[in-house]
């Protein structure tokens, strides 16, 4: 089975839940992950708010082209005491 985003909300700031396929989800703040050409747009708040899931590749993707791997959302969520919030 391959890692996909099932669900995303926003939450505030930079903050985002996210639920995977494998049933790992939580709180993430990607405010320090927002560095570099494709991401730096995002720290405009109104930018970052107007994501979506693609189905296509199976993660969080801005218009802009910004996208977060499900690896990475991954990782984050086992770094993070981010789960404390799945219902």
């Amino acid at each position: 089975m391959f890692l996909e985003v099932v669900g995303a909300e926003y939450i505030e700031d930079y903050k985002i839940r996210i639920t995977l396929n494998s049933g790992q989800c939580g709180i993430i703040d990607f405010k320090d992950e927002l560095w570099g050409p494709v991401f730096e747009p995002l720290r405009n708040i109104e930018l970052f708010r107007k994501y979506q899931i693609s189905k296509a590749f199976g993660t969080i993707e801005w218009e802009n082209g910004a996208d977060i791997a499900p690896e990475f959302i991954e990782e984050k969520l086992k770094r993070e005491d981010a789960r404390t919030y799945c219902s």
